[in-house]
């Protein structure tokens, strides 16, 4: 079934998920950086069996010079040895949200070690966005592209 051209629908709403994206980039360049941030995106469409994003997200990792590896052992990344603490902590967080767990003062406090609070709202509303693009995208089904 063909479904709505979502991308090219004149909706304030869409501009405003597009503005957003790239407020979130710049914060993420200035607080964690590109690559923790990819690895989240790449993570979270996994989670949501998001097709099309899982194929937007492996492509811009890797322009971003992230390897095959620690993109094909990102499902399974507790047991690689491919993440550093920081990103298997980006990990952690972005698998609590996205499946809607709780975030006690443990692992607040393990957070905290590694991002400070600028980080954390960014590293926050940077998963909340993702989860919010791959709900879009499952709606409207657009085609997925794995040509590199």
């Amino acid at each position: 079934m063909k479904r709505a051209d979502y991308v090219n629908l004149p909706s304030t709403l869409l501009n405003h998920l597009f503005d957003q994206e790239v407020l979130i980039k710049q914060n993420v360049e200035e607080t964690f950086g590109l690559t923790i941030w990819e690895l989240v995106k790449l993570r979270s469409s996994q989670l949501n069996q998001c097709a099309y994003c899982i194929a937007m997200h492996t492509k811009q990792a890797r322009q971003y010079g992230e390897n095959n590896n620690r993109i094909i052992g990102l499902s399974a990344w507790r047991d690689m040895p491919f993440y550093t603490a920081k990103e298997c902590l980006a990990l952690e967080l972005c698998e609590k949200l996205t499946q809607s767990e709780a975030i006690d003062d443990m692992f607040y406090a393990k957070l905290t070690q590694e991002f400070d609070d600028e980080a954390l709202l960014t590293l926050t509303i940077a998963i909340n966005a993702i989860n919010s693009w791959n709900r879009v995208v499952k709606m409207f089904k657009p085609n997925v592209d794995f040509n590199d």
